[in-house]
Order: C-alpha cells, then sequence, then structure tokens
C-alpha cells in the first residue's frame, strides 16, 4: 500500500563556501527543501564513521527529518566538496573521491522503502560508483513514481548511465546547459519546446522541466508546454537554487497545482535561495507570500 512518503536517494555532504561550511548534495538539498514544503520526506546516503559525519546526522536530526536509512560507512569518510564562486555567483566544483555516498548499500529494508513510498527523488552524481549506482537502480526499478535531478559534473556526465536513468524516469529536471549535452547525446531538436518534448516521448516521460537560473524556467507536461520569466533578486550564491527549484515544483504537483503555479513556484523557492548564503537556508515554505516580498517579478 502507498503512503505519502517522498525518498530522496544520493549524496548527502559538506559545502565549503565562501562563507563557511554548509550542508549540502542535491538529495539532501531537495530533500530539506520538500520537508521545509510540509512534505513526508527521508533520505537514503552514507556518511563517513567521523565527526563530519556525525555532525551530519546531529544537523539532519535537528531539522526534524529521520536519520534512520543514511548508512554509516566504517571506511569511507563523509563527502567533503570545494565550491569555488566566480564574478557571478556561479559555482564550479571540487567534489572529493571516494567517499562514504559513493557506496550506498541496497537491501531488502530499503527496496520496500521505495516500494511503499508515494516518489522516488534520485540525481546523476550519485552513480559515479557502481555500488551507489546498483542500489539507485534497484530503488527506482521498485518505486513507481521516479524523478530523475540530472547533474552533470566531472565523473558522473556518462552517456550510458544517464540514459539508463531517463529511462527510469517519470519526471526529469534538467537545467538549460544539461539540456544542450543532452541535445548532443541524444540528437534532440534546437529548440527547447521541441527538445523536451521529444525526450519525453523517447524516455516515457510525463514531465521535462528545464531551469535557466536568472532567467526562470520551462515545463513539458504531458504536451502542454509552460515557461516562466525568473525572478530579479540579489545573487548571494546560486547553489542549491536548482535544488530548491524542483521541490517547489514537486510540491506544487503532489498538491495538484496548475502548470503556471507549479512552474511559478518552481522560480520562485530557486529566485529565494540564491538569495541566502547556503544551499538550504531556514524559511517557511507554507508561507509564499512571505518569499514572494523578497524577491520581484521580471
Amino acid at each position: 500500500m502507498k503512503n505519502d512518503e517522498i525518498i530522496c536517494v544520493g549524496e548527502i555532504l559538506w559545502d565549503s563556501l565562501p562563507a563557511g561550511l554548509f550542508l549540502g548534495g542535491a538529495p539532501f538539498n531537495v530533500a530539506h527543501d520538500l520537508h521545509r514544503l510540509g512534505n513526508n520526506v527521508r533520505i537514503i546516503s552514507r556518511v563517513g564513521r567521523d565527526s563530519l559525519g556525525e555532525e551530519i546526522l546531529r544537523r539532519v536530526a535537528g531539522e526534524g527529518m529521520s536519520t534512520d536509512l543514511i548508512q554509516v560507512d566504517d571506511k569511507l569518510p563523509t563527502g567533503f566538496v570545494e565550491v569555488v564562486m566566480d564574478k557571478k555567483g556561479d559555482p564550479s566544483y571540487r567534489i572529493r573521491e571516494p567517499v562514504a555516498w559513493d557506496s550506498i548499500e541496497s537491501g531488502e529494508e530499503l527496496l520496500q522503502t521505495a516500494r511503499g513510498a508515494h516518489m522516488l527523488v534520485f540525481g546523476t552524481l550519485a552513480c559515479r560508483n557502481k555500488t551507489s549506482r546498483e542500489t539507485i537502480y534497484n530503488l527506482a526499478e521498485a518505486a513507481s513514481l521516479r524523478v530523475l535531478d540530472v547533474n552533470l559534473r566531472p565523473g558522473a556526465n556518462s552517456k550510458e548511465i544517464v540514459e539508463d536513468l531517463l529511462k527510469a524516469a517519470d519526471i526529469v529536471k534538467v537545467n538549460s546547459l544539461e539540456l544542450d549535452t543532452l541535445r548532443k547525446w541524444f540528437g534532440l531538436p534546437v529548440n527547447e519546446r521541441d527538445a523536451a518534448g521529444e525526450l519525453a516521448e523517447k524516455f516515457s516521460c510525463k514531465i521535462v522541466c528545464v531551469s535557466h537560473g536568472a532567467d526562470g524556467g520551462s515545463m513539458w507536461n504531458e504536451g502542454r508546454w509552460v515557461n516562466h520569466p525568473g525572478f530579479s533578486v540579489d545573487v548571494q550564491n546560486s547553489v542549491g537554487a536548482g535544488d530548491a527549484f524542483l521541490a517547489g515544483l514537486l510540491t506544487s504537483f503532489i498538491r495538484g497545482k496548475s502548470d503556471d503555479e507549479m512552474i511559478e513556484t518552481a522560480n520562485l523557492l530557486g529566485a529565494y535561495v540564491v538569495t541566502q548564503a547556503g544551499a538550504t537556508p531556514e524559511f517557511d515554505l507554507n508561507d509564499l507570500d512571505a518569499i514572494r516580498s523578497n524577491v520581484s517579478g521580471r
């Protein structure tokens, strides 16, 4: 029997930003923001048996989120990423490996969790290592509604792996640069709407959403196409913006909102996060008017 639980699986780590150390990793960021939106969410990941891992478990619990699906590795260290910001506030990443989240182990408990959940959210980065990749494949096969967050990073941009993940996905979120890569790989049209539609048809996806950073985003939803121009904000850093975008999109989808409301909420939350210091700032996303007051439309 399905419940309302959302399961996010993949990397959980520390982002070393100019402003300090912040808890991060795309699956955790999405889980955090979904939790803040009032969703029932848990994360499957793995940390080292070290001080950084202990602090991750403490902070996740402090957010009111469960840590029971976060594994502890006796050999590999907790994930760590050096984030370098350019003058525009856009990040580049130095991702350490191997680390604990490369070795997320599968098992019957996790498979039962995936079978019973409403939705499984996974990304491409955690598939860079065979152990975590096979676990994600197994969980995706068990799940009924599957969301792929494309995050092409060095060491995690294999066409074959991304193709396998696309085949498993019902909902796909990709940014405009990543869509350019998918165009080259799969011979998609230049026009974004046509590219999203062909991607959806090729891989039997219901929704393909394309984020454009400061320029908003677009969505293909079973043949319907919507755009949003984005919001004008003062950018502090863009780490986590795409994750907030996805969390807003999924929450609106779960609540049966219209296409226009889905894409607006996704852009609104992404815009808010770039005004903050870390990828997972504190907020109460149940009151969108409070966030809307911090940003302005284009």
